[in-house]
């Protein structure tokens, strides 16, 4: 029987792919470059971030090495584990691009508030880019923090228009106005109503279509819908249940539009969903479905 302090090397995990490429790349033992962020599905495929902040350098080139031969040198530790080596960077769609390659994409939206990026790739490479039992996407969705969710153009032109029509609609009913000039808002930017109220009154005068009057209109009724969600958390919970999908903390106008779509329009409509119906109205998935549920359910629990 073995006794005393024992170590465990594990060859699946990150941290051992981050040490090989260490030992195998002089510039990142030396700190020139800087590994970012790794992904594994071990013994299958990898993806690893690299950056630097000297200009000389191509982090991923010196990752690479000349003919391939540091990262095959990496490999051959990980009984031939395929690697794809990604340029980090700061901006999240053009690291999500990255992350994604092979993957054509040509377009992307993010949504910053829940780490949510929808992609748009052409039909025919739908299976490249989601990958094998969808391996590609689910690393990249590891290593940039994203959750990625990979659409034929056709799908993200039909989300990105129910987005915008939940916007308008929502824009429109906050600040009393018509679907013309919520819409002309939204053109310019102004997305929501405390963008409005907190906007600086000349960019807003600068809209062609505004003058004074209106633009003076806008911003007083943008406030008195903020000053009037401030008194909502005072409701009581069985009040509060009523209140539109729009309460849910952390709910987008996509998930808002297909639930109004199939005739739910309520924090309580919401709360009252099983895990498959949410997913099968929205096509989010369970984890997401499961918490954006609990989220409804909270002022029950209050209660």
């Amino acid at each position: 029987e073995m006794r005393g302090p024992q170590l465990e090397v594990s060859r699946v995990a990150p941290e051992m792919l981050k040490q090989l490429f260490t030992l195998e790349v002089p510039e990142i033992g030396s700190g020139i470059i800087e590994i970012m962020g790794v992904a594994r599905d071990p013994g299958l495929r990898a993806k690893i971030a690299v950056r630097t902040f000297d200009p000389r350098i191509d982090p991923v080139g010196a990752c690479v090495g000349i003919r391939g031969s540091r990262v095959q040198g990496v490999m051959n530790e990980l009984a031939g584990e395929r690697i794809d080596i990604v340029l980090w960077d700061e901006d999240p769609e053009t690291y999500v691009r990255k992350a994604m390659a092979p993957a054509q994409i040509t377009n992307a939206a993010a949504d910053e508030a829940r780490r949510v990026m929808d992609i748009a790739v052409p039909e025919n490479k739908l299976p490249q880019a989601v990958g094998r039992g969808g391996q590609n996407v689910r690393l990249a969705s590891e290593l940039t923090g994203w959750t990625i969710n990979v659409l034929s153009e056709a799908e993200f032109e039909a989300r990105q228009e129910a987005v915008q029509d939940a916007q308008e609609q929502a824009l429109a009913e906050a600040l009393d106005v018509d679907d013309e000039i919520a819409d002309i808002l939204i053109d310019a930017g102004y997305t929501a109503p405390e963008m409005v109220a907190y906007a600086e009154r000349d960019e807003l005068l600068g809209i062609e279509a505004f003058d004074e009057e209106t633009v003076d209109a806008l911003m007083a009724r943008a406030a008195d819908y903020l000053l009037q969600q401030a008194f909502v958390a005072e409701v009581e919970p069985e009040e509060e249940m009523q209140l539109p999908l729009e309460n849910v903390e952390g709910i987008d106008e996509a998930t808002i539009a297909a639930l109004q779509e199939n005739g739910l329009h309520t924090q309580e409509d919401l709360a009252e969903l099983a895990v498959d119906e949410l997913v099968a109205y929205t096509g989010l998935d369970k984890e997401q479905a499961s918490a954006l549920i609990l989220k409804a359910r909270e002022p029950w629990f209050r209660g």
